[in-house]
């Protein structure tokens, strides 16, 4: 009897032409992929797990003139395994040389509280519909920019940390992490990723599309990196983020095998990779956050260097998990710091590019975006910048217009694929505290941010969706929200 995977197969890309196939395994047995009945790669154990044991396995897939799907399997000396919905054979799409790559987005898969969770319907259903879009045209790679698990019932499911959350404040800094804390916090966030990437539609979708990935606060739970400094830096702060960069480490970067990270010490995971003619860069925004930066030192370095000597000639997605573009929270954050509520909401309205401690680092990135742009356009190249990000819950575009040198850099956010979007009330209480009046970010007001309103939708998208991304035959770059509903809202960017 064949044996059946615990979690898997996950597909992702590294570059143009690397995929990987990580799985988790329950027994510690040799293990191959086979790739078109004829190619055979041995797959390398990184890491032994509660609940089995991680490998991963290299293939290097050249680029040819024509388009082709590729099949695979995963066998042992027992035969070829199946995964959690009894499938036992994957096969994935491989774009021609000079193919225009189509892209589909997508963030917030999960539920923040299980209440939202037992009044959503159909939980998964933009899963499926995403599938649905893969088998009609087929995408060449999912990107996925944050929030891939929600892990915030760890406060009760954790005993010994819901046992820290009723101590007073001053003893829950003191307090150390005992081993048990550890243990069960390991055992939290390994079952989060086995239950909730084990849905039939999204597991098909794993192990089909090439993934890349990048976290979000819930990721770690909520907020993380916008509390207070003696809270965030409190020992069992510390070891909660300790286990689940261990786990998104393994699962959702495919370990420090991963050969696109910026980092090679990980002290951050930023990291970037061409793909046909794009660039996909992803900021980490969680790993190095605090009240006042949102990216150390050591990352913008590294970020710098990589816009410095790569970009010339191509497309350049950038992964911001929160929006640099977006409703403007100052008066509400300007209220809160000044009231009793502070303690409460400010992981909330911290979190924002726009809160005052991150504006001038916000600036300094979208300056080096359009330095970046400048270079593109001094070498005789006429590509697009486009920031990709969610976090919110409603799906927008956003634009940062330089007047002076007639750049611009467009972002698109979209709502959740799995987590539905603020109700039409609290939808209400949102636009009554924040704005989205143009906003101008220098003296000379030449470089202005705006919210744009796609065809067919309102501004905001209070729906869930996913987002396509492919260059049409007009040579402009479709943005296409797939919704829960039957809006159609998309936009051409020049």
């Amino acid at each position: 009897m064949s044996e059946k995977l615990v979690l898997g197969p996950l597909l992702s890309i590294e570059n143009d032409n690397k995929y990987v196939v990580c799985f988790l395994s329950k027994t510690n047995l040799d293990y191959s992929i086979v790739f078109d009945n004829d190619t055979i790669v041995k797959a390398k154990k990184l890491a032994n797990l509660n609940n089995g044991y991680f490998y991963r396995a290299e293939y290097t897939i050249k680029a040819l003139e024509n388009s082709r799907y590729v099949t695979y399997q995963i066998q042992n000396e027992k035969g070829f395994l199946k995964d959690f919905n009894k499938r036992d054979s994957w096969k994935f799409y491989i774009p021609a040389k000079n193919e225009k790559a189509k892209f589909a987005y997508a963030s917030c898969n999960g539920f923040s509280s299980p209440d939202l969770l037992a009044k959503t319907d159909v939980p998964y259903k933009l899963w499926e519909k995403l599938e649905k879009n893969h088998k009609k045209e087929p995408f060449s790679v999912l990107v996925m920019g944050g929030d891939q698990v929600y892990a915030d019932e760890l406060w009760s499911k954790v005993l010994e940390l819901e046992k820290w959350t009723k101590l007073k404040m001053k003893e829950k800094i003191k307090r150390r992490a005992s081993k048990t804390m550890i243990k069960q916090l390991k055992d939290f966030y390994e079952k989060l990723y086995i239950s909730k990437w084990s849905d039939k539609s999204m597991s098909l979708a794993l192990a089909t599309i090439p993934t890349v990935m990048m976290w979000d606060d819930h990721d770690i739970f909520d907020g993380w990196g916008s509390y207070p400094d003696e809270l965030q830096t409190c020992d069992v702060y510390k070891n909660i983020f300790s286990v689940a960069k261990k786990y998104f480490e393994i699962f959702q970067i495919r370990t420090i095998k991963n050969t696109s990270l910026l980092s090679k010490k990980r002290e951050h995971y930023s990291f970037a990779l061409k793909f046909r003619n794009y660039h996909i860069l992803a900021l980490d925004n969680r790993a190095q956050r605090s009240i006042y930066t949102v990216m150390g030192n050591d990352e913008w370095k590294d970020i710098n260097t990589y816009l410095d000597e790569n970009i010339l000639n191509d497309n350049l997605l950038v992964l911001s998990a929160v929006p640099v573009v977006y409703r403007d929270f100052s008066c509400t954050e300007a209220l809160v710091d000044f009231s009793s509520w502070q303690e409460e909401l400010t992981d909330d309205l911290k979190d924002h590019w726009r809160a005052k401690e991150h504006q001038g680092e916000r600036m300094r990135l979208i300056m080096r975006l359009f330095m970046n742009i400048k270079k593109r356009k001094e070498n005789g190249q006429n590509t697009r910048t486009v920031i990709l990000s969610g976090d919110v819950h409603v799906g927008s575009l956003g634009v940062i217009n330089d007047k002076e040198n007639k750049d611009k850099i467009h972002q698109v956010v979209s709502s959740g694929i799995v987590h539905t979007p603020p109700s039409y009330i609290e939808w209400l209480g949102i636009s009554a505290v924040t704005n989205d009046n143009n906003e101008f970010l220098n003296e000379d007001k030449t470089i202005e941010t705006s919210m744009l309103t796609p065809i067919g939708s309102s501004k905001y998208l209070r729906v869930r969706n996913f987002v396509t991304i492919n260059e049409g035959t007009d040579e402009k770059l479709w943005i296409n929200w797939i919704c829960d509903n039957k809006d159609k809202p998309c936009y051409a960017l020049n």
